[in-house]
């Protein structure tokens, strides 16, 4: 694919995404690497699995940081990209992400992505991938369980945490947003260490499971797929 941010190949295969992950894996940076944060973006992407057009509607918001008050709103739809193979989702949904990066303005210094970012399979969630992708730092801040398992007690009240844990390996964190609500599962996307996203995503929580960057992202994404 041409046009996309960055000098990262975007393969036209399954089995050419496989053999790219070591490569991209490998570059992810797991330190903090992040200036002053004026601006706080959020991303998520809708798809269906069994959509013969393989289209993917994705959305970038750009909120005002520390007000989070929404600055832009940015979308793109992508169509005959990789078909839906799970933990290869990022290179089904990245390239519509990068062109709604495109269009979004101002840019945000930090994006929360609905999604995963370290816990993966192979340590390249979306979060990752257009991390990478893009050159800005990102957080994985999921709704569910991709791979590991939540270890210990995580108690029912706002502010609960657990590590999420595979294979001896810690993954990310399970993080109890508000009472009564399934946990998030947050992890390292690029350029941000597993303390900073964390304390971000605690941040961005308004009362509600998501924080206001994601949820804003969510509600884009599936607005522009309704169209």
């Amino acid at each position: 694919m041409s046009g996309l941010p960055g000098d990262l190949p975007f393969p036209e295969t399954a089995a050419a995404a496989r053999r790219l992950i070591p490569e991209l894996a490998a570059r992810v940076v797991t330190e903090d690497r992040l200036g002053a944060v004026r601006v706080i973006g959020g991303a998520d992407a809708s798809s269906t699995r069994f959509d013969p057009t393989r289209a993917v509607h994705a959305a970038m918001v750009a909120l005002d940081w520390p007000s989070l008050v929404p600055l832009g709103e940015a979308g793109a739809v992508r169509r005959g990209g990789l078909p839906y193979v799970p933990g290869l989702l990022g290179f089904r949904e990245v390239p519509a992400l990068a062109e709604a990066w495109a269009a979004l303005h101002p840019r945000p210094d930090l994006v929360l992505v609905d999604g995963h970012g370290l816990a993966h399979p192979q340590g390249l969630g979306i979060a990752c991938l257009l991390g990478l992708v893009l050159d800005v730092p990102t957080i994985g801040v999921a709704k569910s369980v991709l791979v590991g398992e939540v270890a210990g007690d995580l108690p029912d009240e706002a502010g609960a945490r657990a590590p999420l844990v595979w294979k001896g390996r810690q993954l990310g964190i399970a993080l109890r947003s508000r009472r009564g609500a399934n946990p998030l599962l947050v992890s390292i996307g690029h350029r941000v260490s597993l303390d900073t996203a964390i304390a971000w995503v605690e941040r961005c929580l308004r009362g509600r499971r998501l924080p206001e960057p994601t949820r804003a992202a969510h509600d884009a994404a599936g607005a522009l797929r309704r169209r």
